[in-house]
């Protein structure tokens, strides 16, 4: 392929993928399907990768994330980003009214009642049309320049194609709905990884991570709610919504023109549970004067605006009585104290049963069962216990001991230092542990086998014909049409399932699957395509693993325990000899030989390109990426960060060191 071609197909892509877009997150219309929509942005990562010089800033290949963020330009906003007035009573709010009333001076006026919702205020510049520039709040004046994460989130647009607006700026709110918290949470409770807090907490964490592709994944959504700049074509912030909404902007449905304090009382009344239907966390309500010249009449004092104001809602909160404590077992030998309440009514929903997190919080809060404990939901979702009522406590009330013994296997219970939590050490013999790292390994995300489920495999395991991951591939058709509920197409579905998934799962989804603790989706990738085999990763060093991008400390020495520990070498063998342990070479994706006979060592963190896509180049080119430097080593690819043994070593040799500048003029 030419420049020419290259540069032509990827203006024709760009626009193409971006149109899509722009179809599915804003009109909620698919004109392709799924598998057309990632071949087209497959190919237009392929020619970027190629021809990195014809990349534009609106690439929708942005959205997938790559870029190593180490530090955050701060940024003075051009318009200063203030922050509202809160209250929490109906009374201060007649009192602000009385206040618009006198600073108009007898007009008529209406407000606009928005839902607050829970994330983190986000600017956005366009200029020409296309995002240039995302800023956090900060101090108001300035803040935190994040635009690389923010090209991310796929309903905030990259390039407008149907506005007559050129240079100007959103205000929005980035937020985290509550099905990708949960998805979360759910995927770092199986690694034992702590649990996030809330959903803003998530999404503040979230915006300021270093690595872009990291940010892709976590699915942020953002809703924009504010339009800034010269010759903007309107008078009020309701026609200013409807523009933004025109322009392709996610602007949030649920807002109200009310044209007295009494309407903006009904708005609240409203909202106040049907808030809890929507898909992420609402706080309470904004309440702005619509037209924009009374808002300039009505100024600012040194803080806020004197326009608006913030109602927010009182945390919904029930008193219950805790009648029992229990104790649950995760797949990693993590143990979950739980509350069992007397059923309550809370944020629209009966609650039963509230997470206690671990010892520490229990012996804080000094819960005592047959207290009557006060109940909140933790970011609207996860109700938690916050307090008791010591003036009902019984006379008789006696601490609470935590327990020393595993509850299903009575194994004496360990706490590694510096951690919160309890575990079991018993990983080859807790039923819960076996049968969840058995769900684990079956999962959509890891192995994915058809007709598997929690009800087949508790009927396994009782049966004693599954006790651990490998004898998934031990079972046979006779054995499984023995058993109750397993008829001839249920049981023939089963072991097709295996076989497929055993033929066509890759090793990084492979390696996920083996439920190595703090070794998620991610990491696993990184980890495959770093070593390439299960036989590399097994020898690899505690050095070693840590050059690896994104592996600290932590996950590299759970990698070292998991391969030193005899039983799961015993797996790795059996499974060995059924499902993929390595990257399987792909010989369509070469680009060229010039790198043909010359091997590299990739260290450091780079500003263009993650290290996992500098590697993916070498390959592309016919070029060998080892993982330690030697004198046979032609290139050491240094970056910021890089292990000073490495760089001392290869300095000792002789070998070239070259930058990333350097190894793209290689290249090219």
């Amino acid at each position: 392929m030419t420049p020419i071609e290259a540069n032509l197909l990827v203006n024709e892509l760009t626009e193409k993928i971006n149109h899509y877009n722009f179809q599915y997150y804003q009109k909620s219309i698919s004109e392709v399907s799924d598998k057309e929509f990632d071949t087209l942005l497959k190919q237009l990562e392929a020619v970027e990768q190629q021809f990195p010089e014809f990349k534009k800033p609106e690439s929708p290949t942005q959205r997938v994330g790559g870029t190593i963020t180490k530090t955050f330009e701060t940024v003075v906003h051009k318009y200063p980003m203030l922050s509202l007035g809160n209250t929490y009573s109906q009374e201060d709010l007649t009192e602000f009214d009385k206040r618009v009333q006198k600073g108009l001076e007898g007009q008529t006026y209406e407000y606009v009642c928005e839902l607050k919702y829970d994330g983190v205020a986000l600017s956005v510049s366009y200029e020409k049309g296309v995002l240039t520039l995302a800023t956090t709040r900060g101090d108001g004046t300035k803040g935190d320049n994040i635009t690389n994460n923010a090209k991310t989130i796929k309903s905030l647009p990259l390039k407008l194609y149907n506005s007559t607006l050129q240079d100007f700026e959103v205000r929005g709110e980035v937020f985290l709905p509550r099905n990708e918290f949960n998805r979360i949470n759910t995927e770092r409770e199986d690694i034992g990884e702590a649990l996030l807090a809330n959903p803003r907490n998530a999404a503040s964490g979230t915006v300021k991570m270093q690595d872009s592709g990291v940010v892709a994944k976590r699915n942020l959504d953002c809703y924009i709610y504010s339009l800034l700049g010269k010759n903007i074509p309107t008078i009020s912030h309701s026609e200013s919504l409807a523009v933004l909404k025109e322009m392709g902007f996610n602007v949030p449905a649920h807002y109200k023109v009310c044209s007295s304090i009494e309407e903006v009382f009904s708005f609240i009344e409203e909202w106040k549970e049907k808030r809890f239907e929507l898909p992420l966390d609402t706080d309470g309500i904004v309440i702005k004067i619509n037209n924009f010249s009374q808002q300039e009449q009505l100024g600012f004092t040194a803080k806020s605006p004197r326009w608006a104001i913030s109602y927010k809602y009182e945390s919904e909160s029930a008193a219950t009585l805790l009648e029992s404590i229990s104790y649950q077992v995760g797949r990693t030998g993590a143990i979950t104290p739980v509350a069992n309440l007397a059923p309550v009514q809370l944020a629209g929903t009966t609650v039963k049963r509230a997470s206690l997190h671990n010892a520490n919080e229990i012996e804080r809060l000094d819960i005592r069962v047959n207290d009557t404990v006060f109940v909140e939901k933790g970011g609207e979702i996860i109700p938690k216990v916050t307090g008791v009522e010591l003036k009902l406590r019984p006379t008789n009330s006696t601490p609470t001991q935590y327990i020393t013994e595993c509850p299903e296997c009575n194994t004496p219970l360990t706490r590694k230092e510096g951690e919160a939590s309890h575990y079991c050490p018993n990983e080859t013999g807790c039923p819960p542990q076996l049968k969840g790292k058995i769900e684990h390994f079956i999962q959509r995300k890891a192995m994915n086998i058809d007709g598997f489920g929690k009800e087949t495999i508790e009927a396994l395991f009782e049966k004693g014909l599954l006790n651990s991951i490998e004898d998934i591939y031990s079972l046979t058709y006779e054995q499984l049409i023995a058993l109750d509920r397993f008829a001839e197409k249920s049981s023939k579905n089963l072991i097709e399932g295996i076989q497929k998934s055993a033929l066509e799962i890759a090793f990084p989804q492979v390696l996920f699957a083996l439920g190595i603790r703090y070794v998620g989706a991610t990491v696993a990738e990184k980890l495959a395509n770093h070593f390439e085999s299960i036989e590399k990763l097994k020898e690899a060093t505690f050095e070693e693993l840590i050059e690896v991008a994104e592996i600290g400390e932590r996950i590299a020495s759970s990698v070292i325990d998991y391969f030193s520990n005899p039983r799961n070498q015993k797996t790795i063998e059996v499974l060995s000899k059924f499902v993929n342990f390595k990257i399987e070479e792909n010989t369509s994706i070469a680009k060229s030989s010039k790198l043909v006979g010359l091997t590299f060592v990739v260290s450091g963190v780079f500003q263009q390109f993650s290290r996992d896509e500098i590697t993916a180049t070498i390959k592309a080119n016919g070029g060998k990426v080892v993982s330690s430097v030697s004198g046979k080593l032609n290139y050491l690819v240094a970056g910021d960060k890089m292990g000073p043994s490495k760089l001392e070593k290869a300095e000792k040799l002789g070998i070239k060191i070259i930058s990333e500048e350097d190894f793209q003029n290689l290249i090219q």
